[in-house]
């Protein structure tokens, strides 16, 4: 520590004789100078005071999804891909889980939104490798509203994503492009939009899901009927009343209840749910073992 303060000192001395010296006198301007000379005085100054430099501020990194983590692939499985939004990366790591020893399963790094983006990225969230099943999903953030500003709004308030013939257009063409990859394809349908979700209309998934079906069946495509399952097992618990709504704070959800209360996305549990039909829905397609 001695050893420090010393080291400050003799700097001190050294830097005052060079500006008292005008090293610098071969500059056009002596402002410059005097602004050198402070300065560095200034930085003596803290070795003779012994003052530790300011320590870095570290960058916040928020940890990645591990559902968004992409795996290496276990050498003679077959491989499937699981294209869809938040809920269906909800379901990544158990639906992998639960395919683990039959399947490589494989998800696009993030969410892939509404049928127009699905169609932009399709070839990037594809890219060169073989694929023998493709799960996939769009309707959620189609049927959604949106103001100019991109912000969840109620109905007349903004826009729809996609009405439902655009809908119906868009998402042949994906269809298409999916089947022609020479993969088994599965169609999952859109879960239920419960009542007073953001930027959405419940009931909205039923007209949509009509689509979806029409085009499956036009298209020789499985369908996974999640929506079904779904409101199905959520009718054993009674409605929430409109007093627990709270835009701010998710209301909470009762034992058992499989999705949460006017929100679109699910409990641990009704993630594990649907994980178990999409791994079942996917066993089907798989090619037989030799």
């Amino acid at each position: 520590m001695q050893n420090v303060e010393n080291e400050g000192k003799v700097f001190l001395f050294l830097l005052t004789a060079a500006c008292g010296m005008n090293i610098f006198g071969g500059m056009k301007s002596s402002l410059l100078a005097s602004v050198f000379c402070i300065t560095m005085l200034a930085v003596g100054q803290a070795a003779d005071l012994n003052l530790e430099p300011a320590p870095l501020i570290a960058k916040t990194v928020k940890p990645e999804n591990p559902a968004l983590v992409d795996v290496p692939d276990v050498p003679g499985l077959p491989r499937v891909m699981l294209i869809g939004d938040s809920i269906s990366i909800g379901y990544t790591l158990k639906t992998r889980e639960l395919l683990k020893g039959l399947a490589n399963v494989h998800r696009p790094r993030g969410n892939c939104g509404d049928t127009a983006r699905g169609l932009a990225n399709l070839d990037q969230m594809l890219g060169k490798e073989h694929w023998d099943v493709i799960h996939f999903n769009y309707g959620l953030h189609d049927l959604k509203y949106l103001d100019a500003k991109g912000a969840y709004v109620p109905p007349d308030k903004g826009k729809q994503v996609s009405p439902p013939e655009l809908y119906r257009r868009q998402l042949r063409t994906i269809t298409q492009r999916l089947k022609a990859t020479g993969a088994k394809v599965v169609f999952g349908t859109t879960t239920p939009v419960p009542p007073a979700s953001l930027g959405r209309v419940a009931g909205d998934e039923k007209i949509y899901n009509q689509v979806a079906v029409e085009v499956m069946r036009e298209e020789g495509v499985a369908v996974d009927d999640l929506c079904a399952y779904v409101a199905e097992q959520q009718k054993k618990f009674p409605p929430h009343p409109a007093s627990e709504y709270d835009p701010k704070h998710h209301a909470k959800t009762l034992p058992g209840e499989l999705q949460q209360p006017f929100n679109v996305h699910f409990t641990p549990e009704g993630y594990d749910r649907l994980a178990e039909l999409v791994a079942a829905s996917v066993k089907k397609e798989l090619p037989a073992r030799p």
